[in-house]
C-alpha cells in the first residue's frame, strides 16, 4: 500500500469544485506605474502582479477593503500561470484573484499543494488564448479531493499530515539548493584566487606586451538587418555560458548576410570573443569549431591571435583581474560601459617565456576542468533532488478519482 492509502485507511474521498470549498478574493485597482511609484523597501504590505513582479506598500497606500490578512493562494492568471501561497498581509492587481478558507476544517496550504501540482493543466488551458490566460471559472469549477468529508476533524488531520510532510520536503530541498549553490560559489572563488596568484607578475619580472602586438585582427561585429530560423550561427552575449558558447542559445542569419553584409566579422576557430558594451562587459569565450560558420554583432569584439601565441594563456589572462581592472580604468565617468577597439589594442598583459606559459596553462586547465565538473554536477544534483521531491509530492497528492 502507498503511504497515502495508509494515511487514508479506506476513508471516503469527496471531490468538490474549488469555488465551493474556498472564498475568492478580488484585488485592488492599481497600475504597474503606481506600483513602481508607491513601492517602499521594507514596507509591510506585499502587492502581487503578474509573473515575479511584486512591490511593498504601507497600509494606507491602498483602500483598506483591498487588503487581505488571511493565509491565501494567489492565482497568477496571465502570462506566467502559477499559484503562490502567502500568509502575511497582501493585495494584488485586480486582474488576478486569490483564495482563502473560512472553513476551519479545510487547510488552505493543502489546497495550495493540490493546485501546485496541477499547474501544467492550467498552463495548457491558458494556451488557448493569444496571451496565456485563465479565467475565474477555470479555477472555480476545478474539482479538488477532500478526504473523509463525513468526519471534518479527521479530514483536517489527514490534510495537516500531508502538508507537514510536503513542508518538510520543501524546506529540505531549499536548504540543499542553498548549500550546493554556496559550495559552487566557494569553489569558483578558490579557482579565481589561485588563478590570480599564478598570473601575478611584478613590473620587470617578465616582458609585457599589448594585445595588438599578439594579434592579427581586433575588430567587432555588426547587427544584421534580419535574422532567420536556421542558417549561419550568429553569436550574441546571451549565448555565453560562463566561458563557453551554448549552441542552444544561438541566433541565425542567411549565407548572403554572412558573406556580404557581415563579411568583416566572419569568425574562425579559436577566435576570442569579448563583450565590450553594457552590463556584461568583459565576458569572454572561445569560438569552437562545432558552431562554424558563424558571425557576431557589434557588442562583441573579435580577438584573433597570431599563430605563435599561446591561446589558452592569453584567454586565462583575459578572464583574470587584469582585464577587469583595465576596463574599470577606461570607463570611469561613462554613462554606458563601453570599451573601444583602440583600448583593446593597447591592453597590456604579462608575457613570460613559452615554458612558463605552458606551466601556468597546465595548472589552470586542471582547475577549469574541476570547476566545470562542479558547475555541471551541482545543478544536476539540485535538479535530481527537486525531481525526487516532486515524485513524493505527487504520490501524496494523487488521489484515485481523476478531475473532470
Amino acid at each position: 500500500m502507498s503511504y497515502l492509502d495508509k494515511l487514508l485507511d479506506g476513508v471516503k474521498v469527496e471531490w468538490k469544485p474549488l469555488g465551493e470549498v474556498l472564498v475568492r478574493t478580488k484585488g485592488t485597482n492599481i497600475t504597474a506605474g503606481q506600483m513602481k511609484e508607491l513601492h517602499k523597501d521594507g514596507a509591510p504590505l506585499k502587492i502581487f502582479a503578474g509573473g515575479k513582479t511584486i512591490a511593498f506598500f504601507n497600509y494606507d497606500d491602498i483602500p483598506l477593503k483591498d487588503i487581505n490578512r488571511e493565509p491565501s493562494i494567489i492565482v497568477k492568471s496571465r502570462g506566467v500561470i502559477e499559484f503562490e501561497y502567502y500568509d502575511k498581509p497582501y493585495s494584488h492587481k485586480n486582474e488576478m484573484w486569490s483564495y482563502h478558507s473560512q472553513d476551519e476544517n479545510i487547510s488552505i496550504k493543502f489546497v495550495y499543494y493540490l493546485l501546485k501540482i496541477q499547474e501544467p493543466y492550467f498552463k495548457n488551458i491558458a494556451g488557448r488564448m493569444q496571451m496565456p490566460q485563465i479565467s475565474i471559472p477555470d479555477t472555480e469549477k476545478f474539482k479538488i479531493p477532500i478526504p473523509c468529508p463525513e468526519n471534518p476533524k479527521k479530514s483536517l488531520e489527514i490534510q495537516q499530515k500531508i502538508v507537514a510532510i510536503l513542508d518538510s520536503f520543501t524546506e529540505l530541498t531549499a536548504e540543499l539548493t542553498a548549500e550546493l549553490t554556496a559550495e559552487l560559489k566557494a569553489r569558483k572563488q578558490q579557482y579565481n584566487y589561485y588563478r590570480e596568484q599564478l598570473l601575478n607578475f611584478d613590473e620587470g619580472e617578465v616582458e609585457w606586451k599589448t594585445l595588438g602586438e599578439l594579434t592579427s585582427l581586433i575588430t567587432k561585429g555588426t547587427t544584421p538587418k534580419r535574422f532567420t530560423e536556421t542558417g549561419i550561427a550568429f553569436i550574441k552575449t546571451e549565448a555565453f555560458d560562463g566561458s563557453n558558447i551554448n549552441s542552444k542559445k544561438l541566433s541565425f542569419i542567411d549565407e548572403d548576410t554572412h558573406n556580404k553584409e557581415l563579411k568583416r566579422s566572419i569568425l574562425k576557430q579559436n577566435d576570442i570573443l569579448i563583450t565590450i558594451a553594457g552590463a556584461t562587459i568583459g565576458k569572454c569565450a572561445i569560438v569552437p569549431k562545432e558552431i562554424l560558420p558563424a558571425n557576431t554583432n557589434q557588442a562583441l569584439a573579435i580577438i584573433r591571435l597570431n599563430a605563435d601565441v599561446n591561446l589558452k594563456y592569453v584567454f586565462h589572462l583575459i578572464k583574470s583581474n587584469y582585464l577587469k581592472k583595465y576596463i574599470e580604468q577606461n570607463i570611469k565617468g561613462s554613462a554606458q560601459p563601453n570599451l573601444n577597439l583602440e583600448q583593446l589594442n593597447n591592453f597590456t598583459i604579462p608575457y613570460p617565456s613559452p615554458e612558463e606559459q605552458n606551466r601556468i596553462v597546465s595548472i589552470l586547465d586542471k582547475f577549469d576542468i574541476l570547476t566545470n565538473s562542479i558547475s555541471e554536477g551541482l545543478p544536476k544534483e539540485i535538479e535530481l533532488r527537486k525531481k525526487q521531491y516532486e515524485y513524493y509530492r505527487d504520490l501524496l497528492l494523487t488521489f484515485k478519482q481523476q478531475n473532470v
